[in-house]
Order: structure tokens, then sequence, then C-alpha cells
């Protein structure tokens, strides 16, 4: 039998795990969104999703089969669905696109971008490109494809050294080099197409790194302070990000000018791409001059990642910005 929301609180999935490298970024960040969400609202519960393999964690984190027709799971006769997931897989299939279809064909509202937007944004070259056309400021870059190769003296050319050479879809700078000699391009190459299909090898822009979340409701928008991310290493890479290797400073040391220009292009970004749910987008900037490096549609959110700790510094409660993301998906997903 199927189990009747008798104390009608909403069941929220939690939707972690994946299939790329960042599987265990995104659980993480799925531990701190279930301690984040107002469980005097919401009943909770973590689904972990690898491959064909699809569990919701239960008591004594038991993992009990999801029921894929559904999305529901059956314990001791007793069928649960769920009201909403809260999607927080970083790569594929939750971040690109496959699994906001998914919730689309069963009716199931989601926490992120619709198919086309997470699909694009996912693919940083052709949504760097897509933007550029709104005159939004992007680096220079070539696209890889498997099977194609570039020679050295083209990189150098076009590109110049040093430059940047990563995957084209994927994140926590897995596969990521900071390339300075001409003999680090074909290894870092090979590096990046060991995490996907595309290869992305993109201008090196000089100057500081920000990064500014933001999310809407039909009601309101909230645009949170920037974060300066100061990095002990040559780039904000993995270690930088999850291993304590950078300082991170919320509200970043700026003018209030630029922060405003920064919060203004969020969410001229968020509208251009049509967006939805918590966003952060990444830039670079030197001289004042703002370069865009990449929008993320679904952000860490662990208890030290960079979205907990603006809605800290704005001086809101993370319970409340759950709550705001979950009934703006109820009430209109």
């Amino acid at each position: 039998m199927s189990k009747k929301n008798t104390d009608k609180k909403p069941i929220i999935a939690i939707v972690a795990g994946g299939d790329s490298s960042e599987m265990v970024v995104s659980l993480k960040s799925a531990a701190g969104i279930y301690s984040f969400i107002d469980k005097n609202r919401y009943n909770c519960f973590i689904v972990i999703i690898k491959g064909e393999e699809w569990n919701v964690q239960t008591a004594e984190n038991k993992l009990t089969p999801i029921d894929k027709n559904d999305f529901s799971f059956t314990q001791e006769g007793v069928k649960t669905t769920f009201d909403f997931a809260y999607i927080t897989i970083h790569g594929t299939p939750g971040e690109n696109g496959i699994l906001q279809g998914y919730f689309d064909l069963i009716k199931i509202p989601y926490s992120t971008c619709n198919v086309l937007v997470s699909a694009l944004t996912f693919d940083k070259f052709m949504c760097n490109n897509f933007l550029k056309g709104f005159g939004i400021r992007v680096a220079d870059s070539i696209l890889l494809r498997q099977g194609q190769h570039i020679a050295d003296a083209d990189v150098v050319e076009k590109i110049g050294l040093p430059c940047f050479i990563k995957p084209n879809v994927g994140g926590s700078s897995f596969g990521t080099t900071k390339v300075k000699e001409v003999n680090q391009i074909q290894p870092a190459i090979e590096s990046a197409f060991a995490e996907g299909g595309e290869v992305l090898i993109e201008q090196f822009v000089e100057g500081n790194e920000f990064t500014c979340g933001m999310y809407k409701t039909k009601s309101k928008t909230v645009v949170l302070p920037v974060t300066e991310i100061i990095s002990q290493n040559e780039f904000f890479d993995f270690g930088a990000k999850y291993n304590r290797e950078s300082e991170e400073i919320t509200p970043a040391r700026i003018s209030a000018e630029l922060t405003e220009r920064i919060q203004k292009l969020t969410s001229a970004i968020y509208d251009i791409l049509g967006c939805n749910g918590i966003i952060r987008a990444d830039y670079i900037i030197h001289n004042g001059v703002i370069n865009f490096l990449e929008v993320n549609t679904t952000p860490g959110m662990t208890a030290t990642s960079f979205i907990p700790q603006q809605v800290q510094a704005a001086g809101l409660d993370i319970k409340d910005v759950m709550s705001d993301i979950i009934e703006d998906g109820l009430i209109n997903g």
C-alpha cells in the first residue's frame, strides 16, 4: 500500500551520488543539505544514485531500492512516494539535464534548472559562447572532441601560455591542468580526456577569483554576498576546494561598487540562462574588469561550501533558504 502523508509534511528526496569523479563531493553536499532542511516542516531521505543502482537511505543507513517507475520505495509493505527532489549530484546525471528529464516525465518537482538550461550550463564551451553573445566577457578557448588532435604550436598561437586544459564537462577541477610549458600540453590533454570525451583549452586570465551565489523564487530575488578566493595552489583546484588549501573571504574585500557590479552580473546571467534554484557564478577580476568563468547550477552544499558561507554573511538562515527553494518548487514546479 502507498504511504499516506498523515503528518502533512512533504517528503523530500535529497538526490546524491552520480557517475562522475565528483560522487564523493555530492555525498558530502547531501549530508549538508540534510542538516540544513527544517525537519519540523519536511521529512527527508537521502537517495543515492550510482549507475543503475538507485537506493534510499532509511533507518540506520540501510539502503532500500528505489522503484524507477515512479521514484518510490517500499518498506515492510508500505510504499513511500516523494513530493520534491533536491538534486545535489555534481556531474552526470544530475547536473546535465538527464535527471531533470526523468523527473519531468514522472511529474516530480525539483530544485535545479530545467533540462535545457542544465545541459547548456554543464557544457562550459557552449555556455560561455552563448553568454558571449550577450556581451559577457569570457576567456578565449578551443574545444577538442575525442579523436581530434591539436599541435602544440597551434595552442601557443591561438590561446597562448600559460593556459588551462580541462574537461569541457565536469567540475571540482578533476582533470584540470595549468599549463606553463609547451611540453606539458599533450599530457594535460590526455589527463582531461581521461575525465570525458571533450577537452577545453582555455586562455589564462590574470586576476583574482571571486564567486557569487543567488536564487530566485516567484516572489523574491536573493543575491548573496561575494566571496573572494585566495588559493595556496596554482589555481582553485580540488585541494584548494575541499582540503582547506585556500582562504575564502566573505564578504570579499572589494569596493561596494565592484560588489554591486558582480551581483548585478550574476543576476543578469541567471535571467539570460533562465536558471532555477540556487546557482553560483565564478569570476576572475583584474583591474576592475570582470571575466566570467562558469556557472554552477548544483553548487556544493557542505557546511563550509560557498553558498552556506554567503547565506550566513547575508544574515540569513540556511533553513529558510532551503524552505524557499522547496516551497517554490512544490507550489510552482
